[in-house]
């Protein structure tokens, strides 16, 4: 009976205690005499400290694109990206001798182009700035998961194809070329972009293709869309899954940005598309395109510069630690492990609670930087595999917050990772008495900004209710201080519960 009473007892002395500080009497009134619960409360120092981060691991749906200065640091922060392909689900082609886009009798596509599609409501700076691209194919797929980190240079580390396709576009983010008509529909759509309400309408940065290209196989087609084309009568089997297709067809392309200053675009899909013509089962002539989708089966990631020396300007700062995105500042947090364990060593925890409070920036009002909406607690330990393994936040060695109306990052029941990381110092120190100068964070954890990506779901009444699916680093721009470094510890509450035997 003991055992059970545990989590009914603790929502309810977490409640009764947030209310009075005289905790003698809690246990008698809500048990019996024979399974009476004493409770007490402790309140520990942690400390903290901003660690450059040098580079985070990208290989995730939300990217950006583009180049600003970080009015924080006023230095410049570049992101490039790069993505593979894969086919939509559905894809097919024509039968050949249905096809009527023909040169020589040979199937071609009539005009090849890529799509990035623009989130505007996650996107930084003016739209209008005019900008300049590379779009470069790559000579191989990138597979290995360290190639995916934030601070990988593809063309330095040679997966640039020399003799590839290369395309250089000037664009603005928003397209100037719209019909008044879709101009409308994009600007309606724009506060709705990522909701339950999302008409799908968004706008694109569109780069013609309709070069020559020349395959590995020195093989010359009119545009890249012929080429694709082609190879999907030649060889089939190369599309029937996106492993194959990436490692025979095509390995994917790299978007870099050359000139421009001032926009950093929040890229929410990339696609090529091809346009042809042929003879619908009716035996009527149609025009009409076909998709290769950049998606979340395959691969994009993004390469990150930062000025480093900005950075770590800020991190000596001793004041406050920082929270800085994209590949910038985390804040390591030392737990009081061995207090907390150790001041009750008979008792059992029923919750442990820790707040992060922002303080104010000095960056210029009229120049604003966003706050990280949401954060990450994770043991320092696991803070690449946590990425790299997609794993989602599980309250017992990772931790989710928002940042809450009054500008705070609360994290309400971390008693789990203080259990855990109790444990396993008493394991270790069973078997090896140098244990703790072996594994020097093994009560470290560190706060990360992160994106998140939101599934919503309605109910036979309409309700809509929103879950998050999946979390990554966050590669936008981001800045805040919290209270804290070596001289402003930060208040770890604790409480406990004990049988009075």
């Amino acid at each position: 009976m003991k055992l059970r009473l545990f989590t009914a007892i603790a929502f309810i002395a977490m409640a009764m205690i947030s209310c009075t500080e005289d905790t003698d009497t809690i246990g008698s009134s809500i048990t019996n005499d024979t399974d009476r619960l004493l409770f007490s409360t402790g309140v520990y120092n942690a400390t903290s400290r901003s660690i450059l981060a040098d580079s985070v691991y990208s290989h995730n749906s939300d990217c950006y694109f583009g180049m600003v200065k970080d009015p924080e640091t006023n230095t410049y922060v570049k992101s490039d990206i790069m993505a593979q392909f894969n086919m939509i689900e559905g894809f097919s082609l024509p039968s050949e001798d249905k096809m009527l886009s023909k040169i020589d009798g040979e199937v071609v596509a009539d005009s090849c182009c890529i799509s990035l599609f623009v989130k505007y409501s996650k996107s930084y700076g003016d739209t209008l700035n005019a900008m300049k691209m590379r779009v470069s194919e790559l000579n191989a797929p990138i597979d290995d998961k360290y190639t995916h980190y934030s601070n990988f240079d593809l063309k330095k580390n040679g997966y640039i194809r020399n003799d590839g396709l290369k395309i250089n576009k000037m664009f603005t983010v928003r397209d100037l070329k719209l019909t008044d008509g879709n101009l409308y529909s994009l600007q309606h759509n724009i506060p709705y972009q990522g909701t339950s309400s999302d008409s799908g309408y968004y706008d694109r940065i569109l780069i013609p293709m309709n070069v020559p290209y020349t395959a590995k196989d020195g093989r010359t087609y009119n545009n890249y869309g012929t080429y694709v084309m082609r190879t999907y009568y030649e060889h089939p089997e190369y599309f029937t899954n996106s492993y194959r297709f990436v490692h025979n067809v095509c390995p994917g392309f790299n978007f870099e940005i050359t000139d421009g200053l001032g926009v950093m675009a929040n890229i929410m899909e990339i696609d090529i598309q091809m346009f042809y013509n042929f003879i619908t089962p009716t035996d009527t002539t149609a025009y009409t395109s076909v998709y290769l989708s950049s998606t979340p089966e395959v691969l994009q990631t993004a390469h990150i510069v930062n000025d480093r020396k900005a950075l770590e300007d800020l991190v000596n700062d001793n004041s406050c630690t920082y929270l800085k995105s994209p590949a910038g500042i985390f804040t390591e947090v030392t737990l009081p492990v061995d207090e907390i364990s150790q001041a009750h060593a008979n008792d059992s925890l029923l919750s442990v609670s820790v707040t992060f409070n922002r303080q104010n920036s000095n960056v210029d009002a009229s120049n604003p930087i966003s706050t990280p909406s949401s954060i990450l607690m994770v043991h320092k330990d696991s803070l690449y595999s946590f990425f790299e393994n997609k794993t989602m936040y599980d309250h017992k060695s990772s931790f989710y917050a928002a940042l809450s109306s009054t500008n705070t990052y609360s994290f309400n029941s971390i008693g789990n990772i203080i259990t855990l990381m109790a444990r396993q110092k008493a394991e270790g120190l069973k078997s090896d008495p140098d244990w703790v100068a072996k594994h020097p964070d093994w009560n470290k954890v560190v706060l990360v900004p992160i994106s998140t990506t939101v599934k919503y779901s309605s109910d036979y009444y309409g309700n809509t209710t929103s879950t998050v699916s999946a979390v990554g680093n966050q590669l936008g721009l981001s800045s805040t201080k919290l209270v804290g470094g070596p001289n402003s510890p930060i208040e770890v509450k604790v409480i406990y519960a004990k049988f009075n035997d």
